[in-house]
């Protein structure tokens, strides 16, 4: 059992999704609003949090920035009625790690939730991340380029993430686009690049050891010469 924030003001949509995973038994509790949703979200634990993108006040894309910058490493599922790629992206550039349209079926969100709620915790020694003089904390959310800490975006830091996974190694734009966005699919625009270039500026300014590196007509590695 898993325990569940549903940020939903459609009075029957709520009803029809705590119905269902209540009745597979799951644990789930709801916020009416974006503002009593990003209370919760940020005072309690929670295992998921099913967000509603369009709603009066506080909206969910805004609620999610908020939620990200206050450190909940929660997983988010996204429910919308704007199925724009576009939209899409801006749902998962903000830190959502999922996106459902509706109208939806209950047995898709309920294949969704569970495929979220199986990513296992990290082994301790999988929390730090190095490379030179870079350091990433994956728990706490932390970004270190020697004593200075760096602000990342939360898909700026998951980006991050990856490379440093695979540090050495060659990372193409197509596995960023699956393993950072869940893209599998080209949404045909500059998406990697634009963010490739921010972490630069942030990661690699000011410094003489440059860690980020293109690799013409392969893709991006970081690594310490």
């Amino acid at each position: 059992m898993m325990r569940i924030l549903l940020v939903e003001d459609d009075e029957d949509t709520a009803a029809y999704v705590i119905k269902g995973l209540r009745e597979v038994g799951q644990s789930v509790e709801r916020a009416r609003d974006g503002r009593d949703g990003l209370f919760r979200a940020t005072g309690e634990d929670f295992g998921l949090i099913i967000l509603d993108r369009m709603m009066p006040g506080l909206d969910g894309l805004s609620l999610l920035k908020a939620v990200r910058a206050a450190g909940v490493t929660a997983p988010v599922l996204m429910l919308t009625a704007m199925g724009a790629i576009e939209d899409r992206v801006a749902g998962l550039e903000a830190g959502a790690d999922d996106y459902l349209v509706k109208p939806f079926s209950f047995a898709e969100l309920n294949a969704r939730v569970n495929a979220l709620g199986r990513r296992q915790p990290l082994r301790e020694e999988e929390t730090t991340l190095v490379v030179a003089d870079l350091c990433l904390d994956r728990l706490r959310r932390v970004v270190k380029r020697g004593d200075l800490q760096v602000d990342l975006q939360p898909r700026e830091f998951r980006l991050l993430e990856e490379l440093m996974l695979n540090a050495g190694r060659i990372v193409t734009r197509t596995m960023l686009l699956e393993r950072v966005w869940e893209f599998h699919f080209d949404p045909g625009t500059n998406i990697v690049e634009t963010h490739i270039s921010r972490i630069r500026a942030k990661i690699d300014r000011g410094g003489d050891l440059v860690l980020i590196h293109t690799v013409r007509g392969a893709g991006y590695t970081i690594r310490a010469p």
